[in-house]
């Protein structure tokens, strides 16, 4: 049976590799802030005196200093960073093969990538025009040509870079790092999806609608995470972050979310949550499992997700 935490074996994998290289991976991937952080700064002291700069602690001024478009760009660039974090301390540091940080099969899915990308793509795109055809004055129409063509353009190249690497970082690098050191599964299954939803906590989305949102983002991870074990590769849930965070910012902003781009619709409603928040974790979450598990002839439930792993 093919084993996808299992594949970390065939690597140096001793608990404290996998220690230094989480934290090395995170390193990286935090310096890849400094460049939004360099340009920001350098334009508030042109603009302002110097002694202005220490609003730059505020969020507010962060993501409204630039255009909206070299905003997103430079957010996104530092998920590039950590994605070359995550290739050094793999083929560095544990001398593990990339595709065994990437799938079982013989060779990368690209069509599992696509299934993953197109379910959500859909998903995503139909549930954003009901809700404007059922609420048109919750949005505007926020269409401009250029600005939307540029964005398409950083979004295509960058947004699916973002994705991958948090896939590598946490369903991918964790997720087995975990599984051979503790040699289970349900433990690295818990702690990604908790930690990548925990990796949201500081979103504006959360300090507008509350913690309760954490029910969504933890959802997400279990999501991705039983992707992963069940079809033992990361190639779906690749796809499926990418289309998710991909399509989300080229259909619909808002002024509180942590990607404002020009997109073509943008809310103007007053942020509020309620039971539709649970909607995604208990109705359409477990019909996307039940369509891929149909799709790709899933089995073994309780042994690739709860089992034991039996490696030396």
């Amino acid at each position: 049976m093919r084993d996808y935490i299992a594949l970390a074996s065939k690597s140096y994998h001793e608990w404290w590799r996998y220690l230094f290289g989480t934290f090395l991976i995170f390193v990286i991937w935090q310096i890849g802030i400094v460049p939004f952080a360099v340009t920001v700064g350098t334009k508030k002291a042109m603009e302002e005196s110097l002694d202005n700069i220490g609003d730059l602690s505020d969020y507010e001024v962060l993501m409204n200093t630039l255009d909206s478009n070299l905003t997103f760009f430079l957010l996104l660039l530092s998920f590039v960073f950590g994605f070359f974090g995550v290739w050094l301390v793999v083929r560095f540091f544990h001398s593990q093969k990339w595709k065994d940080l990437l799938t079982t099969r013989d060779k990368f899915d690209w069509g599992r990538v696509l299934t993953g990308f197109s379910i959500v793509a859909i998903f995503v795109t139909a549930s954003t025009l009901i809700e404007y055809w059922v609420n048109p004055g919750d949005y505007v129409f926020n269409y401009k040509s250029k600005e939307f063509l540029i964005l398409a353009a950083i979004g295509i190249v960058m947004v699916p870079l973002q994705t991958t690497f948090e896939e590598l970082y946490f369903r991918g690098y964790l997720m087995q790092g975990l599984g051979i050191v503790f040699k289970n599964r349900a433990l690295p299954l818990i702690v990604t999806s908790v930690g990548f939803g925990l990796l949201h906590l500081g979103n504006p989305e959360v300090a507008q609608l509350g913690t309760i949102l954490m029910v969504n983002y933890i959802g997400t991870g279990f999501l991705l995470g039983i992707m992963v074990l069940m079809d033992e590769g990361l190639e779906l849930s690749i796809g499926y972050h990418a289309g998710n965070n991909l399509i989300t910012a080229l259909l619909v902003t808002a002024d509180w979310t942590a990607f404002q781009t020009e997109s073509v619709l943008k809310s103007v409603a007053e942020p509020s949550v309620g039971f539709e928040i649970f909607l995604p974790v208990l109705v359409i979450y477990p019909l996307f499992l039940a369509f891929l598990a149909k799709k790709y002839k899933w089995h073994g439930w309780k042994q690739k997700l709860l089992g034991k792993l039996n490696v030396s």
